[in-house]
């Protein structure tokens, strides 16, 4: 991860927010350069995780740099070639439709799709209570686009919330070096 240049976005599953910002703390400690992205619900929305003022210190102290959350800052991020990788963790079911049908309408879609035009790899974590429901169909396609690799993942609760899945946060390096080198982490599902 040494002299690596991560951009780490950041969507609205804010329940999954705290094992973000763990994997966020390893990259930097690993030697990572860490950007932080927000799409702009995440960057301004309360909840019962937490303030948004309280993320939002929290990652501008881990990354020391400030976060990108509007489109228009997000979409210098493929002319300058700004990162080697780009994650975003959580995905959300959301985010994972708009990525699929190509809606460039947050800070975070724009930096995926700004990414993608240099053709380096982009990983997907995903955290959606449909991703065996109405999400499945946009993990499939996105499975089949070039340059778009997944954390793996797994079912979260399956008696309760038997649609729901989430990644396995803590494979999230071996994810990123994975992309790096054009493979696809497996198994996809754990």
């Amino acid at each position: 991860m040494k002299d690596l240049s991560v951009g780490f976005a950041l969507c609205g599953s804010f329940c999954t927010f705290s094992k973000a910002l763990e994997q966020m703390r390893l990259l930097v400690k690993a030697g990572a350069s860490v950007t932080p992205i927000m799409s702009e619900n995440a960057y301004s929305t309360d909840t019962r995780f937490g303030t948004a003022e309280h993320f939002r210190k929290e990652l501008e102290s881990i990354c020391d740099e400030k976060i990108i959350h509007t489109i228009s800052s997000a979409e210098p991020v493929g002319p300058k070639k700004m990162f080697d990788v780009l994650l975003v963790e959580p995905c959300t079911g959301n985010t994972l439709a708009k990525l699929a049908n190509g809606i460039t309408d947050t800070a975070v879609t724009m930096a995926c799709k700004s990414h993608l035009r240099n053709s380096r790899p982009l990983v997907l974590a995903v955290s959606t209570n449909d991703a065996l429901g109405n999400s499945a169909r946009n993990i499939g396609a996105l499975l089949n686009y070039k340059n778009i690799y997944f954390v793996p993942m797994k079912q979260d609760d399956c008696v309760n919330k038997p649609r729901s899945v989430v990644a396995d946060f803590s494979q999230t390096q071996s994810a990123i070096l994975s992309a790096l080198e054009s493979k696809q982490l497996q198994p996809i599902f754990v």
